[in-house]
């Protein structure tokens, strides 16, 4: 033991499939939702995407800064909801492949997190 103050656990950016994350209808139509996994090996920080009964999965990730894209929880969907947008620098990204088109990081995408619906529940694939 050395003395340190323990650090803070590791930011992870993939989780194992099957993790079941809810029901369908934990998101709503139209709407993303934020989930933070703790795991052994340190933290996870990802957000869903909805549409109709399809769902896209990031991570929580701009690839601008590396921050979160939302400072509000849950807000990651511009006004119209159609694109994810990043609240710190108005990023714009495409929900079915995280590319951004439009913003600082034009021609990136965000990291993503494999998820499906199975039998209406949201899990990681």
């Amino acid at each position: 033991m050395t003395g340190d103050a323990p650090d803070e656990p590791a930011r992870l950016t993939a989780t194992p499939a099957g993790v079941t994350l809810g029901p369908l209808d934990l998101i709503a139509d139209g709407a993303a939702r934020a989930f933070v996994l703790q795991m052994r090996a340190g933290r996870f920080h990802g957000f869903v995407v909805r549409r109709g009964t399809a769902v896209a999965g990031f991570v929580d990730r701009c690839p601008h800064m590396g921050l979160p894209l939302a400072q509000v929880l849950d807000q990651y969907l511009s006004a119209d909801g159609a694109y994810i947008q990043c609240s710190w620098h108005g990023a714009l990204f495409e929900v079915a492949d995280g590319r951004c088109v439009g913003g600082p990081c034009a021609g990136q995408r965000l990291m993503p997190w494999p998820v499906a619906v199975i039998d209406e529940t949201i899990r990681t694939a």
